[in-house]
């Protein structure tokens, strides 16, 4: 399960939360197809790590202040972060065994 954040939530919702675990954050929009593609598979992989990770969306259509502040250039584009800062990163759609290395790789 996921957490829709915003421009006015997201310093709760991640940064502060980052603190206590890592939280991955999908940058997406409704009319992307490769977002719509990856949806269902960082839900599914996410799941497996829900005692260390929390996973958020940011339609960034709709929150262009948080597109602006982390660069988002190209859609969808995946942030996790840690401590308030962002540690790692991919753009694009990635299959479910992408995802999973992914998070083994920086998820301690």
């Amino acid at each position: 399960m996921h957490i829709e954040v915003n421009d006015s939530n997201f310093d709760k919702e991640v940064i502060e939360k980052s603190k206590d675990k890592y939280i991955l954050v999908d940058f997406w929009a409704p009319w992307c197809m490769p977002c719509l593609m990856l949806a269902p598979n960082l839900e599914k992989i996410a799941s497996l790590f829900e005692d260390k990770l929390v996973f958020v969306k940011v339609n960034v259509d709709e929150n262009s202040k948080l597109g602006s502040k982390y660069k988002i250039m190209s859609i969808p584009s995946v942030k996790l972060f840690k401590d308030g800062n962002v540690i790692d990163e991919f753009v694009g759609s990635l299959p479910e065994q992408g995802i999973r290395d992914f998070l083994k790789k920086n998820i301690k």
